[in-house]
């Protein structure tokens, strides 16, 4: 079952609908997600998105349309199968493909009999590309990376803001669930924005100053060395 919350879908266990008390958690829970300046998501374990703040609207407001895969309805296959995905999220076959990829491998083995997984294995399939990285990309990167680098909490990852301000920069992906949401099946995650290094100023050269001449040479190396 699900109710709304701020108009996003939130799903619960069970077939009679949520508890009162957890209702009313996820309510201010809802609202604590929308405080948070950066982009912010609960999912269920199919990558479900069923709340995400303003700030994950902002990062991801210019992709276009898409019948099955937009980032607020599903942020798996987003990821997978979006033709904008690569827009906003750079480095996207090695720093969130394959990364995404890994994560539907266990999910799938903990969840075997999820028509919903099955649904996005069959997709995968029909993908080339996809398949192909799923197949015999996947493997590889895993033995050359190492299993620490398939985690979400604590990945540093490229992407591309539309907002000028922020850019070309990278997020830390936080993985942050406390222990009644886990309990109710679901999870969140934060992408919290780096800023963008940028050159540093040039010193103002004052009126009347002479310049100093540019060395041709290393200071700590004789001229006619």
């Amino acid at each position: 079952m699900a109710f709304k919350a701020n108009g996003r879908r939130l799903p619960v266990r069970g077939s009679t609908g949520p508890e009162p008390e957890s209702r009313a958690y996820l309510q201010d829970y809802a609202a604590l997600l929308d405080a948070v300046s950066f982009p912010s998501l609960v999912l269920d374990h199919r990558w479900n998105v069923v709340h995400a703040n303003d700030a994950f609207d902002a990062l991801f407001g210019a992709v276009t349309p898409h019948p099955t895969a937009m980032p607020g309805d599903n942020f798996l296959r987003f990821v997978l199968f979006h033709p904008d995905a690569g827009s906003v999220l750079a480095d996207r076959e090695t720093s969130w493909c394959l990364p995404m990829l890994a994560h539907f491998t266990e999910a799938i083995e903990r969840h075997p009999d999820d028509e919903e997984l099955w649904a996005v294995r069959r997709a995968i399939a029909d993908d080339p590309i996809m398949d192909a990285a799923f197949r015999d990309g996947l493997p590889r990167w895993i033995r050359a990376v190492g299993l620490d680098a398939v985690a979400n909490d604590g990945a540093l990852r490229p992407l591309t803001h539309p907002d000028p301000r922020w850019g070309q920069t990278y997020c830390r992906v936080v993985g942050e669930t406390p222990r009644t949401l886990q309990a109710l099946g679901l999870s969140r995650l934060t992408l919290v924005l780096r800023e963008p290094r940028r050159a540093p100023e040039p010193r103002p050269v004052r009126r009347g100053t002479p310049r100093r001449p540019v060395a041709r040479h290393l200071r700590a190396v004789p001229a006619d060395g």
